[in-house]
């Protein structure tokens, strides 16, 4: 694979990922979201899906957000009965958002991104090298 090639699969690779952060912040940013009358569903932590997709042009394949869903778990209660949307036993329908997890996710997302710009500097830098090499 030539280093060209490799550079736009890793800058897919990127994009991606920053979708995925852009999703799980969302997702951290409404953990504690609720709803605003009794029995009213609070946010849904979100999900993404990835797909691989042929570059035609390039001949490689780039990986693409498929789809970004809802997550269908069950939906937590805990007990808050000041709250407006305590039903009449005081529980509230909470968000199924464990944060935790959307740390753990937000720093492997992270750790992907990394590794793809890294492909991309050292691509860049053998590029460079290379010309030196034919001026030279």
């Amino acid at each position: 694979m030539d280093l060209q090639k490799s550079m736009r699969v890793s800058a897919s690779g990127m994009a991606a990922q920053s979708t995925r952060m852009r999703v799980i912040a969302e997702n951290i940013a409404n953990a504690d979201s609720l709803g605003e009358t009794p029995g009213a569903e609070p946010f849904r932590r979100k999900t993404i899906s990835f797909r691989n997709v042929l570059d035609r042009q390039n001949g490689v394949d780039t990986v693409r957000t498929s789809r970004i869903g809802t997550d269908k778990s069950a939906l937590p209660r805990r007990y808050e009965p000041t709250h407006p949307a305590a039903d009449g036993d005081g529980y509230v329908i909470a968000p199924n958002i464990n944060s935790l997890i959307e740390a753990m996710d937000m720093r492997q997302a992270q750790r992907s991104y990394e590794a793809n710009i890294n492909v991309i500097e050292t691509s860049k830098s053998m590029i460079s090298r290379t010309i030196d090499l034919l001026r030279g």
